[in-house]
């Protein structure tokens, strides 16, 4: 028989330990709201006595939050429980989570001979004060969970009588901690069956996992717990909590999810909205989730490398153990870069509607671009790929100037200064100028002034991203005068400076395409009047060739 597992969250106490993760009391209801969504069975709202808003946020959720169960935390101490019994008077299901320290290392830095001379001493005095606590507990609720903190450093003989003492004291859960990422899977092993062995009635208590990411092991931890018996884990959304953070509770599902068959378990987690959870908590937090995390990264169901497209194109689960709908990620996930293949382009310019020619060297050519513009790009997104694909792009003007070279040194004591190298087409002369400006477009546009000695007004520079990310392809547009007459160029690419010194050029370009025509027409305008009046000395018409 599959056993179910209860899904604690703590995402809103343990997880907003975090340094840097504190959260408004909106984005806290906000999240529990989200955490209902996503059925999990357990909320942990906050532990009261710290701070009045700690208090408020519990007493908010308890109110307001529907279906799971809202808990509160409290020390072993009078004043914990009462306040944690008061946050959550509203509620009409709630639990109360006490705990206390129970190794070694632990009672010397707590508690200091306080509760006792010798080290036994003060060991009777936390069983003491863990039942007092339990039975306080119990008059807020029926249901009380006990954690015996650092329980993976905790003297095993010691830690089998703190679990015996909390279950006869009423505790309906028990949690075994791994509050410092210390254990290994099998010693974690042991302790649950440990538990197993010292409870007299197991079956009537809740064995519940709560594990630190210290070692990277939280998640493999917890799921070993769940094998030696535990039936409650406690986790956060996107793993969030103190230093390295918890147990994730994506992957505490999904793991649980896809390999049924080894831990024979199953959770009432609506997986689907997982990655909303993931966002929320991101954006609340402020804590970005890497690409490469497992169920909610964005790179978690995508595929670069050509050999691997040309496999999930084919057949997803060559590549793929779960999918991406699963867990509410974007079905779309080939991803197009520098590794990418023929199959994961052509797919995705199909799947674009754009025309794709049959005729293999056409394709060869498509390819090519592609490759090009992947070796400038770290990634490749549709908006590239419409402007790799557009034929209509507006003709270009004769070659009298080109860019050979463009740098830009920035520096916050003094104002940007450019270097470029401009070459005219007309005798191949090759003009370096300096130049500083007020920007680094500005020096940049000095500079060529300076090289190209063409008279013009700038009238207009403006810059867009074309498609996504950090490395985005920027275009650039700009509008230079002469007289009555305007001058346009444009230029992108992922190096804006670059595309910005180009799109400069280019309007030149068009400038002085227009400047040799009017000098040709006028040269012609001139022959023909001198001619027409005879001022070749000769009397003969004569009309000089255009330029």
């Amino acid at each position: 028989m599959t056993d179910s597992i209860t899904i604690f969250d703590t995402t809103l106490r343990d997880g907003e330990q975090a340094p840097g993760a504190s959260m408004t009391l909106d984005e806290k209801l906000q999240i529990a709201h989200v955490l209902a969504t996503l059925n999990v069975d357990v909320i942990e709202a906050g532990f009261p006595v710290s701070s009045p808003g700690q208090a408020e946020a519990v007493r908010r959720i308890a109110a307001e939050v529907e279906g799971p169960v809202t808990c509160a935390l409290a020390r072993t101490a009078d004043d914990d429980i009462d306040a944690a019994g008061a946050a959550l008077a509203d509620g009409s299901d709630t639990r109360i989570h006490t705990f206390v320290a129970t190794s070694d290392i632990h009672l010397n830095a707590k508690f200091n001979g306080r509760l006792g001379a010798t080290m036994k001493e003060t060991r009777s005095a936390i069983l003491d004060m863990l039942q007092d606590a339990v039975r306080q507990a119990r008059t807020y609720t029926d249901n009380v969970e006990f954690s015996a903190e650092d329980a993976g450093r905790t003297d095993p003989a010691y830690l089998r009588d703190v679990l015996v003492a909390a279950a006869e004291a009423g505790a309906t859960t028990i949690n075994i901690p791994d509050t410092t990422g210390y254990c290994t899977p099998e010693s974690y092993r042991a302790l649950f069956e440990m538990a197993r062995e010292a409870l007299p009635n197991p079956e009537e208590v809740v064995l519940s996992t709560h594990c630190h990411d210290d070692l990277g092991l939280a998640v493999a931890n917890s799921l070993v717990g769940v094998q030696a018996g535990a039936r409650q884990v406690e986790c956060t959304i996107n793993g969030i909590g103190e230093r390295a953070g918890n147990a994730a509770l994506e992957e505490i599902v999904m793991a649980l999810h896809v390999r049924q068959d080894e831990f024979d378990a199953t959770t009432s987690v609506v997986a689907e909205h997982l990655t909303e959870a993931s966002r929320l908590v991101s954006t609340a937090s402020g804590f970005p989730v890497q690409p490469n995390k497992a169920i909610v990264g964005k790179n978690a169901f995508s595929h670069e490398a050509g050999i691997h497209q040309h496999g999930v194109l084919s057949e997803r689960e060559t590549y793929e153990i779960m999918s991406a709908e699963d867990v509410g990620q974007s079905e779309e996930q080939i991803r197009l870069g520098r590794h990418s293949g023929r199959h994961g382009l052509f797919s995705r310019l199909e799947r674009l509607g754009l025309d794709v020619p049959e005729d293999e060297a056409e394709r060869d050519a498509i390819y090519d671009r592609f490759t090009d513009l992947a070796d400038r790009k770290k990634e490749i997104f549709d908006e590239d790929l419409h402007r790799l694909m557009n034929t209509t792009a507006p003709q270009s003007p004769d070659v009298h100037y080109t860019l050979e070279h463009v740098s830009v040194s920035i520096d916050s004591a003094r104002e940007p200064e450019a270097t470029v190298r401009i070459r005219s087409g007309e005798d191949g002369h090759a003009t370096e100028k300096q130049a500083s400006g007020d920007g680094p477009v500005d020096a940049i546009y000095r500079a060529i002034d300076h090289a190209v000695e063409e008279g013009h007004t700038l009238v207009d520079y403006t810059i867009r991203s074309i498609s996504e990310g950090a490395d985005a392809q920027g275009e650039v547009h700009v509008e230079i005068r002469h007289g009555e007459h305007t001058f346009k160029g444009q230029a992108h690419g992922t190096d804006i400076m670059k595309a910005s010194a180009e799109a400069y050029v280019n309007a030149l370009n068009r400038l002085a395409d227009f400047r040799t025509d009017e000098e040709s027409t006028q040269f012609v305008v001139e022959g023909i009047m001198h001619a027409f009046n005879g001022e070749d000395g000769h009397g003969e018409q004569r009309v000089a060739p255009k330029q």
